[in-house]
């Protein structure tokens, strides 16, 4: 499992038109699931995600959680973080999980967020999305599962 979290100050994703899923501050996930990735797996990085200390503290320096400052998750599949890029000019995506597995396995990621005491939207899987946020500092981290 793979993801890439920024930290933002807002951030919303629109479906033909229409707003699925808005957040203020907090973090804008892309979620990418390949094909060994587990329950396991996905657990993992959800209690990383939580627990990560990337939010300022009173003395500016990152210290805090997003549990810590009250703040909500907008969580976006995105299969294209397995895009393989190292030949030709178009990019291969077989190391994506199929929509059958990733789709599950995408649900049990927010539903383990939601359990560490998250707001968690979302945008709908699969469709062709519009992301919009204002990127926090700019902090952007690529989180990976142990597998």
């Amino acid at each position: 499992m793979r993801v890439v979290a920024q930290r933002s100050k807002q951030a919303s994703v629109t479906v033909h038109g229409e707003v699925t899923g808005q957040i203020d501050s907090g973090l804008v996930l892309l979620v990418g699931i390949t094909h060994s990735d587990t329950k396991d797996d996905a657990e993992y990085v959800a209690e990383k995600i939580a627990n990560l200390r990337i939010f300022e503290d009173g003395d500016g320096k990152m210290n805090r959680s997003i549990k810590d400052v009250d703040g909500a998750i907008l969580s976006v599949s995105q299969f294209t973080l397995y895009g393989d890029t190292r030949k030709g000019r178009r990019p291969s995506f077989v190391d994506a999980a199929r929509p059958e597995q990733a789709e599950p396995l995408y649900d049990f990621f927010n539903e383990k967020l939601r359990e560490q005491g998250l707001r968690v939207e979302t945008g709908i899987f699969g469709a062709m999305m519009e992301v919009a946020l204002v990127n926090d500092g700019p902090v952007t981290l690529l989180i990976e599962s142990k597998s």
